[in-house]
């Protein structure tokens, strides 16, 4: 079995009480059946509460107001302090650690949800790593298309590249990975994985970035478009479920500083806040690294790999604008912690149920809004 993760995984340490948030609140926390039987088990007062305090036909623990009924006032849990850490249920222990399973391989992240892991993901300046291990460990799946996992793995190995070579704009990085998963997913569609090392190779080849400097003009200087793009296209976050009742304020707060002034005020605001912000081509590479690297090798099991680039692009995109708000909203101030937050905010709501990743890989499939083109617009202006 090989194990791979990003560099600064081990950075990451719970901060507890310490956090702006808690990982106990605003989402279904799934059992395992090895710690439902443990559950079962417990004997005394505590027992009776742990027991009473599940839902034993969903496998879930029972929430308080949307909070987990074992986090307690000081937002620390329950469970682990009167048993200890070693009756914490697998989803308990693992997060902010996301697993991608395949045959023989686990991929594992920090997920983007957690403020603390937010802080470690977009606080790194260097281009990330991925390091990996192996045991002696072996698996078989019943039914594993490695041919196309090895094709997919070779594109993101190719993506992490474009991505993170700094000599361009991060935008036009962004254009040829958007360029790059649509040629991928025409060769998938047509059951043409064996064009796709040709399709790397054009991409690889020193002729790429003058081709791109060309084909990607008639996508500039088309910045009232991408206004009324960016409105439509997310429109789509209105549509999804909503863990948070904060997140649909916040969305509306910032929604109307950015765009109840119209599109000249915005233009303005934007230019301005993209001056200053100088970081903001650092926290756009570490963010399209995150989604590639999370979500992209997924695609061997539903073989959409260029709507898992889409959902990297809007996610990347949608921050940056969450961010643009809310430097008006604070009177064009924006910290760092503040950028965090939103990036984690977003990413809770995104990552943290399965119905809203669902529809938007099914949009970016379906959607024309989503099309290729759309995207170019939105990133190139």
């Amino acid at each position: 079995m090989q194990y791979t993760i990003p560099h600064y995984y081990k950075q990451f340490r719970c901060i507890a009480d310490k956090c702006p948030d808690t990982c106990c609140a605003g989402w279904q926390i799934m059992i395992d059946n090895r710690s439902l039987k443990k559950y079962s088990k417990v004997k005394g007062g505590f027992g009776n509460r742990l027991q009473n305090g599940i839902d034993w036909k969903v496998h879930a623990f029972l929430q308080q107001g949307g909070r987990c009924e074992f986090l307690n006032e000081d937002n620390l849990c329950d469970i682990y302090k009167e048993c200890g850490a070693n009756m914490l249920c697998r989803t308990c222990q693992n997060y902010p650690r996301h697993t991608e399973e395949f045959e023989g391989l686990r991929e594992i992240s920090l997920s983007l949800s957690c403020p603390e892991a937010a802080r470690i993901i977009l606080g790194e300046k260097e281009p990330v790593r991925f390091l990996t291990k192996e045991d002696s460990r072996e698996e078989t799946y019943e039914y594993f298309d490695f041919f196309l996992f090895t094709k997919l793995s070779d594109t993101r190995e190719l993506i992490f590249q474009i991505l993170q070579d700094r000599n361009l704009q991060i935008s036009v990085r962004m254009a040829i990975v958007a360029a790059l998963a649509h040629d991928i997913q025409i060769r998938i569609d047509k059951n043409s994985l064996f064009e796709i090392d040709t399709i790397l190779e054009r991409y690889r080849s020193n002729r790429m970035i003058p081709f791109f400097e060309t084909a990607l003009k008639p996508y500039s200087n088309r910045e009232e478009e991408r206004y009324k793009n960016l409105q439509q296209m997310g429109a789509v976050l209105d549509e999804l479920e909503v863990l948070r009742p904060e997140w649909r304020v916040l969305l509306k707060d910032i929604r109307n500083e950015l765009y109840q002034n119209g599109v000249e005020h915005y233009l303005r605001s934007r230019e301005e806040f993209l001056s200053i912000f100088e970081s903001i081509e650092v926290y756009s590479e570490q963010l399209m690294i995150f989604w590639c690297f999370t979500y992209f090798c997924g695609a061997v099991y539903d073989e959409a790999a260029e709507s898992k680039i889409k959902l990297a692009l809007f996610s990347t995109i949608f921050i940056l604008e969450l961010a643009h708000g809310m430097w008006l909203k604070q009177g064009k101030q924006l910290s760092f912690d503040d950028f965090t937050d939103l990036a984690h905010r977003y990413a809770r709501e995104i990552e943290h149920s399965d119905p809203n990743l669902n529809k938007l890989d099914q949009i970016f499939q379906e959607n024309n809004i989503y099309h290729l083109e759309q995207f170019l617009l939105c990133i190139m202006n």
